[in-house]
């Protein structure tokens, strides 16, 4: 006798996806609302760090902490980053890119920029998620403040985003210890549908936080180190073509200079020098 694999709990929830989607596509194309949470203000965050705190922080580990508001907090996490606040920024503000960097993004595109006589950008930015068996897309207005070192962010209202409500909030300031590397704050509010799935709300819940502080700091340590190359290169190294390597080969006096790089040393070319095979990400 054939077993059969019909689960009808499977099939009610891709339905429910399926009549939802069907139904936003007849709906109009603003949101529903003008907006449900309170947005974040551009500013430090009115949070203090204590000796435990940097003690984690010193670890390379992010620290959570929370905002205090009126009548309630918002989450918060700090992370340490070993990068200027230029490079953070960078990454911060190239969502073209998110696809390729933020986790479980799979489209991101500005549809919309504005740049401010005061060097701020109001920044109109088109997203979208995946999950198994769902995709999700919402509309951003960032409002980017670099003489507050903040950026905030609400939905974009005038268009229809598959999240209820959202807003958020980055601040980036200069490692107190040490002014090339950068501390950043990081914290968002979400509110779901009620038809979102509990999987999803459970990934963000827990992982939304954390991940967002640890693709910032992965990518820009990542620029931070190819910058530490080419440094390198252009102030202490000479270059000689490899005839049997597809990449160059640099020769340098001290490969102590060296040792922030991503570098590979290969053998020693003399008694005082070294030959280096230089690999940037």
């Amino acid at each position: 006798m054939a077993r059969s694999f019909f689960n009808p709990g499977v099939f009610h929830y891709v339905l429910l996806i399926f009549f939802t989607k069907a139904t936003d596509a007849e709906s109009p194309t603003s949101h529903p609302h003008q907006g449900k949470v309170l947005p974040f203000q551009a500013g430090p965050p009115k949070v203090e760090l204590d000796g435990k705190a940097e003690r984690i922080l010193s670890n390379g580990k992010p620290f959570q902490s929370q905002i205090q508001l009126e009548t309630s907090g918002r989450g918060l996490v700090i992370q340490d980053v070993k990068a200027p606040t230029h490079i953070v920024w960078e990454k911060i503000l190239d969502y073209d890119n998110y696809a390729k960097m933020v986790p479980k993004t799979i489209e991101s595109e500005n549809y919309k920029v504005h740049v401010h006589d005061d060097n701020s950008q109001t920044i109109y930015t088109r997203m979208k998620v995946g999950f198994p068996l769902i995709k999700l897309e919402f509309f951003i207005k960032h409002e980017y403040k670099p003489e507050l070192n903040s950026l905030t962010w609400t939905l974009d209202y005038s268009k229809k985003s598959d999240f209820d409500d959202s807003c958020g909030y980055w601040y980036v300031i200069p490692h107190p210890s040490n002014p090339n590397w950068s501390r950043v704050y990081y914290s968002v509010e979400l509110a779901l549908f009620d038809w979102m799935p509990k999987f999803v709300m459970n990934f963000i819940s827990n992982k939304a936080l954390t991940d967002a502080t640890s693709w910032v700091k992965q990518f820009s340590e990542m620029k931070q180190q190819t910058s530490d190359v080419t440094l390198i290169v252009s102030k202490t190294m000479t270059t000689k073509k490899d005839k049997n390597a597809r990449s160059e080969v640099y020769v340098i006096d001290n490969k102590e200079e060296c040792s922030t790089a991503i570098i590979k040393i290969s053998k020693p070319f003399c008694r005082s020098r070294y030959v280096m095979l230089c690999t940037v990400v």
